[in-house]
């Protein structure tokens, strides 16, 4: 297809093009899950959706690289049973889509399509009608000014409640002691878009308190509930769809078996997309980093996107400012990363990293786990953000403008809670993939241009009156 002048906006708006090339779309699904009238169905509805070819393999995922390879599809979907979905399986995944081609980045945008059962993975592959997100409910703090309306209610402070209202400002409020009811009615009632959770959990619960006493929240037989401090139970019926982000949950990601918490939460609370670690989560880049560029930049990403965004600016941190021996190190996937002493390169002191944070990296490198079917678009509602992003396409040349909207602070973080937040690169992803560049200006910046995206690190220094390039030529594959 011959591309005679785009412009993509913030807003995803694509212009004066033919027509959007969004690329090919895989089912990756195991033979006996195919094979299962009721699971097939969930495949079906995928493959009459997207248009989607369908493989299957006998035993293991790791069966896929050459077709996956050959294929080379823009979005892969992998179905599974909740039985075949632990944490193994997300390391797989996570590694196999990182071997489709010669760069160290991932080479699709995948996702994970599980459920409680096959009634529940169908409602998920079948939902269709794009989500924006208006209303966010969080159990820890959040960029309020980032989004139309929300509430959070703080892990860390006893009765903090912070509220903000479509076309005002954040407000601190009194909130209860116990928090739990008042959680579930954020998905129950106010009926939340999206949820945010961090804190202490494991495949059974979440503690709502982190440096408090509070409450949980529980699963059985596939329901979510709160568990208050007089051990009340409070009934999660949330149908309405949305994403939820266990940025900074250990282990709320990992689907040990059915009565998962991830599963109850798609079955009874309407997560259609999830982030979560499947393991103990120590350093933090690869949760709450999903913030960075979901959050705090509304309308740019979808939820997806906003996930890969962030795991490729965990990969291009370690393959830039860490040897070789240590970005590519491999390691038992039930383990912990173990790396030789080394020294850090000049670039990386620079940026006031150790080795310690080249293990952290490595760590979250194949644990947070995508959910849900990957082309679904959920975005944030588009509010004005901290720089400008646009991307314009003539014939073969691909200019990506940068534009400071608040001065100075422009390119800083915009909210700091959690671990390993702000500084992170700016991601583009392209229309279509691209082959045969040559940068034609911005080399000083140090892109990276992949088949399918742009990455340009943050400079931290900047100024503010002035706008940042890059311009290349390419191909289109």
């Amino acid at each position: 297809m011959l591309w005679l002048f785009a412009i993509l906006t913030d807003a995803g708006v694509l212009a004066n093009s033919s027509q959007e090339d969004s690329g090919s779309y895989a089912v990756v699904v195991k033979a006996s899950t195919s094979q299962d009238a009721e699971w097939k169905k969930v495949v079906d509805a995928l493959k009459e959706k997207h248009n989607a070819t369908v493989i299957t393999y006998t035993d293991s995922v790791d069966e896929m690289l050459d077709a996956l390879s050959d294929l080379f599809p823009r979005y892969a979907c992998f179905v599974v049973k909740p039985e075949d979905a632990g944490r193994l399986f997300v390391a797989q995944v996570h590694q196999l889509t990182r071997q489709m081609d010669d760069d160290p980045y991932t080479d699709t945008l995948w996702g994970v399509l599980t459920g409680y059962d096959a009634a529940n993975a169908l409602e998920i592959a079948m939902t269709d009608q794009p989500l924006v997100i208006k209303k966010v409910a969080s159990g820890t703090e959040f960029a309020a000014d980032m989004v139309t309306e929300g509430q959070w209610y703080d892990e860390l402070v006893k009765n903090k409640h912070v509220r903000k209202s479509s076309g005002g400002d954040a407000e601190q409020l009194k909130g209860p002691d116990d928090t739990t009811k008042s959680i579930v009615d954020l998905l129950n009632e106010y009926q939340a878009d999206a949820m945010i959770t961090s804190g202490h959990a494991t495949e059974r619960d979440w503690q709502i308190g982190f440096r408090y006493k509070n409450g949980y929240f529980r699963c059985a037989d596939g329901k979510l509930f709160g568990l208050d401090t007089n051990q009340e139970k409070h009934l999660v019926d949330s149908s309405n769809p949305k994403v939820y982000l266990a940025i900074g949950n250990c282990r709320m990601g990992h689907v040990v078996d059915q009565d998962a918490m991830a599963l109850a939460w798609m079955n009874s609370a309407g997560v259609r997309q999830m982030i979560g670690y499947t393991v103990d989560t120590w350093y933090g880049y690869g949760g709450w980093g999903c913030l960075d560029f979901f959050i705090e930049q509304p309308g740019r990403y979808t939820f997806a996107e906003a996930f890969h965004a962030n795991h490729h600016a965990l990969i291009h941190r370690l393959e830039t400012y860490f040897p070789k021996e240590v970005s590519q190190a491999r390691f038992p996937l039930a383990g912990q990363p173990r790396i030789r002493q080394f020294e850090v390169p000049a670039e990386g002191v620079a940026l006031g990293l150790r080795p310690f944070d080249a293990v952290g990296l490595l760590y979250d490198r194949d644990v947070v786990a995508l959910y849900g079917d990957p082309k679904w678009s959920a975005k944030m509602a588009s509010l004005p953000k901290y720089f400008q992003q646009s991307l314009e396409v003539s014939d073969d040349v691909y200019t990506l403008t940068i534009t400071p909207n608040r001065g100075s602070g422009s390119f800083e973080p915009v909210n700091t809670n959690g671990s390993q937040r702000g500084w992170r690169p700016f991601v583009q992803f392209l229309p279509h993939r691209i082959k045969d560049v040559k940068i034609v200006a911005g080399g000083e910046m140090n892109p990276v241009i992949t088949d399918d995206f742009i990455l340009v690190p943050n400079p931290r220094t900047m100024n503010p009156k002035s706008e940042y390039q890059l311009v290349f030529r390419a191909q289109q594959q």
